[in-house]
């Protein structure tokens, strides 16, 4: 571990992204304008063929092409659509009533629909604002609109509309055509007029019957607006163009005063139920809509049959009531300045969290807590867009804030679900690559901007906004995991590389290392890698071990499928894959996890139970159950999405004391007075029993250095203590890890009064199931790298450490070496640089030192492998016998390994320099020969060639309490193998 860094704190958000995006919104805006202006032309056009429309003899069948026209003439009115403003501008003139046919007379509101035929052309006066238009007329209008009853035209154009006959196109056109004719005769007037009654009532009984001329008008007019530019279908947010020609133009009548309080608490982003106030709600007058858009200048509700501008009642508030039966499906245009957006209202939709998970939150049961929280690009209601949520029960409020409301969240105030504590809001037609963060009031009412939780992607430190993802990547490895629950980890071949996947070849990203991390551990013969931790931390400096994003591999060097990727690579290479897991504590920074909602959320509210006082780091509270269940379900999350074969859970032992690292009077005892965490306890009992449930041949490993009881034992199995076990599948022996390490250190005429030291790991190497770690920790901070530690010259020190290795392999356990240990790195590692690969250049006069090691490692891995009696009994006492433990003087130890079939390995080590010729060994006296199987002296690896020149053959001398022994020539530090011949 290391100190934890000074807070990285949070940066200004205005990012590349928002000016993208705000650039996007001008050039949009811009085509609009663009389409707009180009539509003078087209309109003079249609007018003329308007104009010598009547002229022509009744239509015919011949006729009927110009109806395959209407698709361009449909997209020529959602260009218009954008410029509608012109629609609004009051008459100058109007012609005389043209008779009509009984049949195709229309209510008030049908008439206001084709008013824009009878206006003056919008290119000789601006409109006016929505505002000053004259709403007399408007207003009847927009009380016959909803009656069925009243206005069937209204009913018959919607539906006409709707089915996008060629008729109504056609009307549709030529009502704006009129409209664009400056100063036209009032008989031109009342054609088109009339051209827009027949199109309107086409499919009613006494339509059937209008005159074949007007038929041929309407199609002339069709045809010569459907030849306008493409580019008028740049106004890409407006409505469909078939349900445009239904659109009437409405004024909503003043909605109800809201609520001095809702207004106040939705301001100041208290509001526990936004839902309830903002969106559409049913009314007595009809419906109410009320909108919260701040910095905007206009909000406009549009529906398939009627559009109407909301009034403006301050603050960024929206509102009005339309005299509608029911709540229709609606969006709504945003004017801004210099831009217009049409969007879906996030106040119209539904929660997307169901009772089922909200009761497994309460209940700190939800093992797919990742699936519910966070951010979720998603389809609700039919509509895209991307679900929030978060866990925050002492919020008085939460907001969502990201570069889709330029880190704004007053417009977006989440909703409380019940009494959860969970906040939800669904905001249409965002998606994946937004950054986001949640606005959360605190209970003294101050505001604080919170990275989520739960994010699955986040920005590169040191920036720390999340991001919204959704993973697209397939995986290629399903025959991996057919076959890795075969056998149990303590029963099976287990060798570790571990790496820091950062500093391993500095710059390559997962994708990268992906190309040449699988090689080159497949070709050391290694079984697994265990990466140092991949959670997001915001400080390099503590590798890994101070985590703010818990669900998001670091996006320092990629995206979360790209780390899928790196997994998927090392399966396909026949290589597990370890990730080192840190659930015991997490940094202090002010916009992750500490006092989250402005009080202790995951951490303890106690001092005395919260602080860590080595790291400066905050203890999660293991006695609350959604903390617990964050926990848990973020370990399943990476076995699960992420395919991890194995979590190794780091600081085990700092979890299970309260009085960790802690004097007297500054920790609290447990209800029975005792100083174990029995919170803790339970969380990690709980943690394996649901990761081995739910991902069979999964293994987790305890780092934890003490001699607590059971940690490899079930959890329902009770020890002497009391406790069940922790369910760890393996845990790291830590005892012999400091034993060992110390009688190498020591000098070989001093080492025989360092022999226990080397002997006493055996009286308890079957009480868990261990792994030997010569890990990150053992090669840093002044510790020195694995052969700087070995005593003597550099020959010496290189025969050491290869001596070391091949008593390490041999020993009952799994192995672990850390990177740049496998060729004798002589500095010790640092996160900035990486291994000295450089010792391996050709080019280096000591190259062949180096490769040597590394050789060995290869051989060790490969012999290993392919003898049980390493690794199948390796948690038994049957697997292991004493040759020779007590020969001080001599510095040797020797010993058999026995698979389950009782076919032996004899091992032993000579840990003096000198070379010790017809040296006895007992041994068992049905083996009728041995021979070497590995040497670490021989010459490949950089020793003196001391080797057994074939094999031999027992003697009927007793020795060693064995009925037979052997004599051999012992070369000057090494390990020697021998099997039977």
């Amino acid at each position: 571990m290391t100190p934890s860094s000074p807070s990285s704190g949070p940066i200004p958000e205005n990012t590349a992204e928002e000016t993208a995006e705000e650039k996007r919104t001008e050039q949009a805006t811009a085509a609009q304008k663009k389409s707009s202006a180009k539509k003078i032309p087209a309109q003079k056009k249609a007018t003329a063929a308007g104009k010598k429309a009547p002229a022509k003899k009744p239509a015919t069948a011949k006729k009927a092409p110009a109806a395959k026209k209407a698709p361009a003439a449909r997209k020529a009115s959602a260009a218009r659509k954008a410029s509608e403003p012109a629609e609004k501008a009051p008459a100058a003139r109007k012609a005389p009533a043209a008779k009509k046919p009984a049949s195709a007379r229309k209510t008030p509101a049908v008439k206001k629909a084709s008013e824009p035929a009878e206006k003056t052309p919008a290119t000789k006066k601006p409109a006016p604002t929505a505002e000053k238009a004259p709403a007399s007329k408007k207003a009847l209008a927009a009380k016959k609109a909803p009656a069925a009853k009243k206005a069937p035209a209204v009913k018959r154009t919607a539906a006409a509309a709707k089915k996008t006959t060629t008729a109504a196109a056609a009307a549709k056109k030529t009502t704006p055509t009129a409209a664009a004719g400056a100063k036209k005769t009032t008989t031109t007037a009342a054609a088109a007029k009339k051209t827009a009654t027949t199109a309107v009532t086409k499919r009613t009984t006494a339509a059937k019957s209008t005159a074949t001329a007007t038929k041929a008008a309407a199609t002339k007019a069709a045809a010569g607006k459907a030849a306008a530019p493409k580019k008028k279908s740049a106004a890409r947010k407006t409505a469909p163009a078939a349900a445009a020609a239904a659109v009437v133009p409405v004024t909503p009548a003043p909605s109800p005063a809201l609520d001095a309080g809702d207004r106040e608490r939705l301001l100041s982003g208290t509001h526990h139920d936004p839902h309830a106030v903002l969106g559409a709600h049913p009314h007595p007058d009809g419906v109410v809509f009320r909108a919260l858009r701040p910095y905007a200048r206009s909000v406009t509700v549009l529906t398939d049959e009627l559009r109407a501008d909301l009034h403006d009642d301050g603050d960024g508030f929206f509102s009005g009531v339309l005299p509608l039966r029911e709540v229709p499906e609606y969006r709504l245009r945003l004017t801004y300045e210099g831009s217009v957006r049409e969007v879906e209202d996030p106040y119209r939709f539904l929660p997307t969290l169901g009772d089922l998970d909200l009761h497994l939150i309460g209940e700190g049961r939800h093992e797919e807590l990742w699936k519910a929280l966070g951010a979720h690009p998603m389809t609700h209601q039919g509509v895209a867009g991307t679900r929030f949520s978060v866990w925050a029960p002492n919020a008085r409020g939460v907001r969502v804030a990201g570069t889709f409301n330029y880190w704004d969240g007053t417009g977006y105030p989440m909703r409380s679900l019940g009494g959860s504590g969970v906040w939800e809001l669904f905001v249409p037609e965002i998606g994946e690559g937004e950054l986001y963060k949640f606005q959360i009031t605190r209970p003294d009412g101050s505001h604080t901007l919170r990275a989520d939780p739960l994010a699955r992607r986040t920005e590169e430190p040191p920036r720390t906004s999340s991001v919204v993802h959704a993973s697209h990547y397939e995986w290629g490895d399903g025959e991996w995991l057919a076959r890795r629950a075969e056998r149990p980890a303590h029963e099976a071949a287990f060798s570790v590389y571990e790496v820091h996947l950062p500093s391993w070849r500095p710059g390559l990203t997962y994708r990268q290392l992906a190309e040449q991390l699988p090689a080159y551990v497949k070709d050391l013969g290694f079984t697994h890698v265990e990466l140092m931790p991949v959670a997001e931390h915001p400080f390099g400096g503590s590798w890994g071990y101070q985590v703010t994003g818990f669900y998001a591999p670091t996006a320092r060097l990629g995206t979360p499928d790209d780390f899928k990727h790196l997994v998927d690579r090392l399966h396909q290479a026949g290589i597990g894959v370890l990730m080192d897991w840190v659930p015991a504590h997490f940094p202090r920074d002010d916009w992750a996890l500490a006092e989250f909602d402005g009080r202790p959320l995951y951490e303890h509210e106690n001092p005395l139970k919260s602080a860590h006082p080595d790291w400066g780091t905050l203890e999660f509270d293991f006695g609350r159950r959604e903390v617990r269940n964050f926990l848990v379900a973020n370990a399943v999350f990476w076995c699960e999405e992420f395919h991890i074969d194995g979590l190794r859970v780091d600081a085990v032992a700092s979890m299970l004391y309260l009085d960790y690292s802690r004097e007297p009077g500054q920790w609290v005892p447990n209800e029975h007075g005792g100083r174990e965490n029995l919170d803790a306890v339970a969380f990690l009992q709980e943690m394996n029993a649901t990761v081995y449930r739910r991902t069979p041949g999964v293994v987790t490993i305890a780092e934890e250095s003490t001699a607590w009881d059971g940690v490899t034992r079930a959890t329902h199995h009770k020890g002497p203590s009391g406790f069940g076990g922790l369910g760890f599948g393996l845990k790291w022996n830590m005892g012999w890890m400091h034993d060992s390490l110390q009688y190498m250190s020591k000098e070989p005429v001093h080492r025989r009064y360092h022999h226990h030291e080397m002997t006493f790991s055996m009286v308890y190497a079957y009480s868990e199931n261990y792994v030997l770690p010569i890990s990150h920790d053992e090669v840093v901070h002044g510790k020195r790298s694995l052969v700087s530690k070995m005593p003597g010259d550099w020959w010496q020190q290189r025969a050491d450490h290869r001596a070391y290795l091949g008593y390490m392999w041999a020993h009952p356990g799994k192995q672990l070496l850390f990177m740049g240990q496998e060729f004798a790195q002589g500095a010790e590692w640092s996160e900035a640089h990486g291994p000295d690969w450089w010792l391996l250049d050709p080019a280096y006069s000591a190259e062949p030192d180096h490769r040597g090691v590394r050789d060995l490692v290869r051989d060790l891995n490969a012999v290993y492998r392919s003898v049980p009696a390493l690794w199948e009994r390796d948690s038994h006492p049957d697997g292991f016998r004493w040759i020779t433990a007590d020969a001080s003087d001599d510095n040797v130890l020797a010993f058999l390994r026995l698979d389950a079939e009782g076919v032996p390995l004899l091992a032993v080590c000579n840990f003096s320099p000198v070379v010790r010729h017809n040296y006895r060994i007992g041994v068992p006296d049905e083996v009728p020969a041995w021979h070497e199987v590995l040497n670490t002296d021989a010459a490949r690896y950089g020793g003196s060639d001391v080797t057994l020149p074939g094999p031999v053959k027992p003697e009927p001398q007793g020795w060693h309490g064995r009925p037979a022994s052997i004599r051999l020539t012992l070369p000057p530090l090494s390990t020697i193998w021998l099997r039977p011949a």
